[in-house]
């Protein structure tokens, strides 16, 4: 049976819920907060079958192949891995607003970014759905003073984007709403990175359209990752770093990585090439989630999409 894609899969219920839960914190803090939480995260993760056939697939591929658990996952790690997800939508909201304690952020490879280039030109930043990246975006423009431009794909995030928008409209946080990179906007693209700035994009899904991937071991079994990020960093030759961002004792750690000083992809090798990124990324991916087991947030069967086209 044909697998949907995962911009077909809503989560709408539950972002509402967790913008619900977002005043309950701002009035009464996060363990009022937590406790009408269990119930909501509870219902959601019972109520969709998918999504406990999903979970249960990444926590126990996730063990086999690097023991990241210490047991085999049961339903409690199931309501856990929701329960987290549902923690770190918050920490999104907060993080937009401006109220999360920052001073909780802990940072590896902020060299990476913070100090300026040669040519001057920013980078490709290849992100996962890990952790708070709003939390890294904030981050990037307030902290280490950097320009982020996050390629969103809105048919999936459009309501929760919404939410973000209402919680600080003067954000400046430039988040680019495309499908797939055409002409306009891969020229846009190449004057923001010329001028210093940051693309980031996702590595671990398949765009709604455009959707080329290659197929790379990721804990233990072959899976498609999309190329997207690979080409962009090519067609713009500039560096390509990794983002991981995971949570660590009372907050969370962002990781900055150096994938490539420059990204090539030669003639009569390309799928392979693009292949040798993907397999890179997915490696520090695997490292971050090591760190963090139930910090990956793709509730959806990943290792069997078959919609995805091979690239060549």
């Amino acid at each position: 049976m044909k697998q949907p894609h995962w911009a077909e899969i809503g989560e709408s219920g539950f972002v509402c819920g967790i913008w619900l839960l977002f005043w309950v914190h701002r009035v009464f803090g996060r363990w009022p907060f937590r406790l009408c939480l269990y119930p909501i995260v509870f219902l959601h993760w019972y109520g969709k079958p998918a999504l406990r056939r999903a979970s249960r697939q990444y926590l126990r591929r996730l063990e086999g192949a690097t023991g990241a658990l210490g047991h085999p996952p049961g339903i409690r790690d199931g309501l856990r891995h929701v329960g987290l997800f549902a923690e770190t939508m918050l920490d999104k909201l907060l993080a937009v607003s401006g109220s999360y304690p920052f001073a909780q952020v802990k940072v590896e490879g902020r060299e990476l970014i913070r100090e300026a280039q040669p040519d001057g030109r920013g980078a490709v930043i290849v992100t996962a759905h890990t952790g708070c990246l709003e939390l890294c975006r904030v981050l990037g423009e307030n902290k280490a003073g950097i320009k982020l431009n996050v390629l969103v794909h809105t048919r999936h995030a459009e309501q929760f984007n919404r939410v973000l928008r209402r919680l600080n409209p003067d954000n400046d946080l430039n988040l680019m709403e495309v499908s797939e990179v055409g002409p306009a906007t891969a020229v846009l693209l190449a004057e923001k990175v010329e001028a210093g700035e940051y693309v980031a994009i996702a590595g671990d899904r398949v765009p709604v359209f455009a959707s080329q991937t290659v197929a790379v071991d990721f804990l233990g079994e072959p899976a498609p990752f999309p190329v997207g990020p690979y080409v962009l960093a090519s067609l713009l030759k500039c560096r390509l770093l990794a983002l991981g961002c995971v949570h660590e004792g009372l907050g969370y750690r962002l990781r900055f990585s150096l994938l490539a000083d420059r990204v090539v992809l030669p003639r009569g090798r390309r799928a392979a090439a693009m292949a040798e990124y993907a397999a890179a990324y997915a490696a520090e991916l695997t490292a971050m989630l090591v760190r963090s087991p139930y910090d990956w947030f793709n509730f959806f069967p990943f290792w069997d999409q078959a919609h995805a086209k091979p690239a060549n």
